[in-house]
């Protein structure tokens, strides 16, 4: 007998009425996903995340009032260990440095599929940081431009810590920078998913680095790639 999925519990936050309407009826057709709730702005957000607890919260920024990476400290304060994804239209890399200094988990345009987005709340489940690809490309590109303010501020380790990294986790920080999934790291590499998985668990922790973006930010500070 198959044990059935425990299902994720989401909350949509947008000021459309539509759109939330549609995100909703989208989401509903995965049977593993449960759409608990919905707000229009940050002060609703927050209520409605308090009282329904939910394990997801898609965070449209353009909010009346309050941006969306404004109130998200509030929303994990209310809500600790609460996966918020931005899902906007702004390809601002400002926006997206500023969300996940906020503690978003993840970056999304409102152009992505359907069957994407669903893969993206899965693995934001999982613990993944999760960026539009769009996205990442700018991150990186910005970093790479030496006249550009700094998109994220924290600060490149020191060698001692890059020295630490063995040929082999390397090689997996190059597939991070590439914006690759541990699936597509292993394929490439010939190695079990799960050994990727286990090496950028040790990747994160000898970089002192909390997301897959922080490190591919770190290899392009330092032309690994």
């Amino acid at each position: 007998m198959t044990t059935a999925l425990p299902k994720i519990r989401i909350l949509v936050v947008d000021d459309h009425t539509l759109f939330r309407r549609g995100l909703t009826a989208l989401l509903q057709r995965d049977a593993q996903f449960e759409v608990v709730g919905d707000a229009a702005d940050a002060g609703e957000a927050q209520r409605r995340a308090l009282e329904l607890q939910p394990d997801v919260i898609l965070l449209d920024n353009h909010l009346p009032g309050v941006n969306g990476v404004d109130a998200l400290p509030a929303l994990r304060e209310v809500v600790p260990g609460v996966k918020v994804l931005l899902l906007t239209v702004s390809e601002d890399e400002r926006d997206l440095a500023a969300a996940l200094r906020g503690g978003a988990c993840g970056y999304l345009l409102k152009t992505i599929e359907g069957d994407a987005l669903s893969h993206a709340i899965r693995r934001a489940m999982r613990g993944d940081s999760v960026v539009a690809e769009e996205m990442t490309g700018k991150l990186i590109a910005a970093y790479r431009d030496a006249a550009a303010p700094p998109v994220l501020p924290p600060p490149a380790p020191p060698p001692s810590r890059l020295d630490s990294l063995s040929p082999r986790e390397h090689d997996i920080l190059r597939g991070i920078a590439l914006g690759q999934g541990n699936k597509e790291i292993a394929r490439s590499l010939g190695i079990a998913e799960t050994t990727v998985k286990i090496h950028v668990q040790h990747i994160l922790r000898k970089l002192d680095v909390s997301s897959r973006v922080q490190a591919a930010v770190i290899v392009a500070e330092h032309g690994l790639g």
